[in-house]
């Protein structure tokens, strides 16, 4: 076990800058590699941790670097604009290293923090289930009280690099509440079924995780079960969305990068295709969007970092309008490309894919616009 004396030191600070260079040299030219792959090499996982991405916002004394939530923002932008399937990796292990931050105790952050901010030990979030997505009063997992342990059982899906994840946040059900659990890989009657061949992201190495009759001891619980539902899955949730905002930021200005570069070269009638009229105008709703997205996530990450309870409603609205201007603008993206935008020759087509993805994960946009209007519609009469 790591202590606290012993968190590694990040060799620099973690911005939006060192981040995009770490990026260029190392994510961006190989990214279309892994979505053929379908998974994200170990080597770069270790380069993620060397570069100090994982968790940057926990504290120096555990190996962080106290990074606030804005570049943190940043941060997951850059990465999205790389790459999906990387930033959906950072994503769930920031909301686990987050939930171990902000609910844990002080053995659990002293036992899972360094690991965390290191990345020796990477986190994903188990919650969806065959039969419930982010619906918690359908929840079947189960974690039955026994003395002081508890005994697990269920199914989730839909994890998030779950074929490569080492701790998992388990959210279940018990005879009065839900409880969230810190539950290791390698606890006995803990399976992993590869999930493979999806649409989008498909380098973020989903699995299906079993649980049957997995023992756990107390220390496996993080906060008190009567807030697990309220306060912690609502607000890793909200960490997770905000994660997918940013990067939906980032396959915005992708997407708008390779137009640009795109459309340049191009030349149709012995001119650029850049001078054409409506090219143009795709690419200026193209940065008129970019900009107006990163302004809502940077929004949201000031109130968070204010500790604003107003920051959930700014979450919702960032990711609802990021997400949406992405899957546009990516198919827009492909459009400008022509037939080379269909083809896997050009990274346009792995951005509409990763685009749709974005409109789903961590609340639908369908979701979202019942509550954003919900919101609106809050104090005024029936």
């Amino acid at each position: 076990m790591t202590s606290l004396m012993q968190a590694p030191l990040l060799t620099g600070p973690v911005t939006r800058a060192s981040t995009r260079a770490f990026v260029d040299e190392h994510i961006s030219p190989y990214a279309d590699a892994y979505d053929r792959a379908g998974a994200i090499p170990e080597e770069l996982l270790e380069r993620i941790g060397d570069a100090g991405l994982w968790a940057p916002f926990l504290p120096p004394a555990v190996g962080g670097a106290g990074l606030d939530l804005v570049t943190l923002g940043e941060v997951h932008e850059e990465v999205g604009r790389g790459c999906s399937s990387v930033r959906s990796l950072l994503t769930v292990h920031t909301m686990a290293s987050w939930a171990v931050q902000r609910w844990g105790n002080a053995e659990q952050l002293a036992r899972w923090g360094p690991e965390l901010a290191s990345g020796r030990t990477l986190g994903a979030f188990c919650l969806s289930e065959p039969g419930a997505g982010s619906d918690t009063s359908n929840l079947a997992t189960t974690a039955v009280a026994r003395g002081g342990d508890w005994l697990l059982n269920g199914v989730k899906t839909w994890t998030t690099g779950g074929q490569r994840a080492d701790l998992f946040l388990v959210f279940a059900r018990t005879a009065s509440s839900i409880v969230a659990l810190l539950v290791p890989r390698d606890t006995p009657g803990v399976s992993v079924r590869p999930i493979h061949d999806m649409l989008g992201t498909r380098a973020s190495m989903l699995a299906e995780i079993t649980f049957t009759d997995v023992l756990l001891g107390r220390e496996a619980q993080l906060g008190p079960s009567a807030f697990a539902s309220g306060m912690v899955l609502t607000g890793t949730l909200d960490l997770g969305r905000y994660s997918v905002a940013t990067g939906s930021v980032g396959i915005l200005q992708a997407c708008l990068d390779a137009c640009v570069g795109y459309t340049s070269r191009r030349r149709v009638g012995g001119s650029p295709l850049r001078d054409l009229p409506l090219i143009q105008a795709k690419i200026s709703d193209m940065v008129t969007d970019v900009r107006a997205a990163r302004m809502l996530v940077a929004e949201a990450g000031r109130l968070k970092d204010a500790g604003d309870a107003s920051t959930i409603m700014a979450t919702w609205v960032a990711k609802y309008f990021a997400s949406t201007a992405a899957a546009r603008h990516a198919a827009e993206a492909v459009q400008v490309h022509g037939a080379n935008g269909c083809s896997p020759d050009y990274p346009v087509a792995r951005y509409y894919r990763d685009a749709k993805v974005m409109e789903i994960i961590e609340g639908s946009n369908e979701i979202q616009r019942m509550t954003i209007a919900g919101e609106a519609y809050r104090g005024w009469a029936a």
